[in-house]
């Protein structure tokens, strides 16, 4: 079997980095849409997380949710005949299903079909999958942590979904020569011999999934003062963010990037890096809007409440 291209082999990109650890962290988090370029890692990332966590002894699947796909793949499906002939209703388990308890990724997640998109919102808020047919019904937990990637040229993202991802990142081309050189002579030893590249970064891997999983175990211990929690609020009332799913998100991203850290408790510079990727999807924007517009009021509120430069 092919070794999975390694996370920490992937150049440049952090923040999305970051922010896919953040919700291994605290899958709470709920999950993380990554909009870019063509070309530039997302897909290689997310897959490349799997294998991370299975390091780190992890079991979270990660399941690729293609576009296209039928309302019974997504959701699945009861054998309705064989329970008219034999009394035995048999669910056929789906997507959804294969998800609990990991990740759903789904590429190009801008171009789902709205029933779909329907079907993620209702399943995304109440952690349960129902599925009726001809009067048969079944039900199953689903949890999981969803992940979205795309080109925002090609369409945008429907807000009631968007809101849904715990945090967003933007992806562009690496235009670094020296940088860009060393991600395409990785790639030409990945594609010449797997096993041999895989081995190379062994030792980062399991490194990396060291810190994971010590992360994971420390977070119910990460203290959140009344002054971390004043201000999140206030950066949130500082940039408009719609809703109050902010506040949360905010809290436990901050949290779970301190348990990276190692940090006791939550510190200003923790709630100030996790603020962009938080809030940068969560503000009035106006059609259109280049993402850097975003995330300047998001960076300038930074300053003016925390008194830190966000990451």
């Amino acid at each position: 079997m092919t070794p999975t291209y390694p996370f920490t082999a992937v150049l440049g990109h952090d923040e999305f980095k970051t922010a896919l650890l953040l919700t291994a962290v605290d899958p709470g988090i709920s999950g993380v849409v990554a909009m870019g370029d063509r070309g530039t890692a997302k897909s290689t990332l997310i897959r490349a997380l799997g294998e991370l966590l299975a390091i780190s002894g992890i079991d979270a699947p990660v399941v690729d949710l293609p576009l296209g796909a039928t309302e019974d793949r997504v959701v699945g499906a009861l054998d309705v005949d064989r329970a008219l002939r034999h009394g035995e209703a048999v669910f056929r388990p789906g997507l959804l299903a294969d998800a609990h308890g990991g990740y759903l990724y789904i590429d190009e997640v801008n171009l789902l079909d709205d029933f779909v998109v329907d079907l993620l919102l209702d399943v995304a808020a109440s952690g349960i999958n129902i599925v009726e047919r001809d009067g048969l019904s079944h039900r199953h937990p689903a949890r999981f942590v969803l992940v979205g990637s795309g080109n925002p040229e090609e369409g945008q993202l429907r807000p009631q979904l968007e809101d849904r991802f715990g945090l967003s990142t933007h992806v562009q081309t690496i235009t670094d020569v020296g940088l860009r050189t060393q991600i395409v002579r990785q790639r030409l030893d990945y594609d010449s011999d797997p096993d041999v590249f895989a081995e190379r970064f062994s030792v980062r891997q399991h490194h990396l999934a060291q810190r994971l999983a010590a992360a994971r175990a420390d977070l119910e211990g990460v203290e959140v003062d009344e002054q971390i929690l004043s201000d999140a609020v206030r950066l949130c009332v500082e940039v408009d963010a719609v809703g109050h799913r902010g506040e949360v998100m905010l809290i436990r991203a901050a949290r779970a990037l301190a348990a990276l850290r190692r940090h006791p408790t939550v510190m200003r510079g923790d709630l100030a890096d996790a603020a962009i990727p938080v809030l940068r999807h969560r503000i009035p924007r106006e059609p259109f809007e280049r993402p850097t517009v975003a995330t300047a009021r998001v960076r300038n509120a930074v300053v003016s409440v925390v008194g830190h430069f966000a990451a």
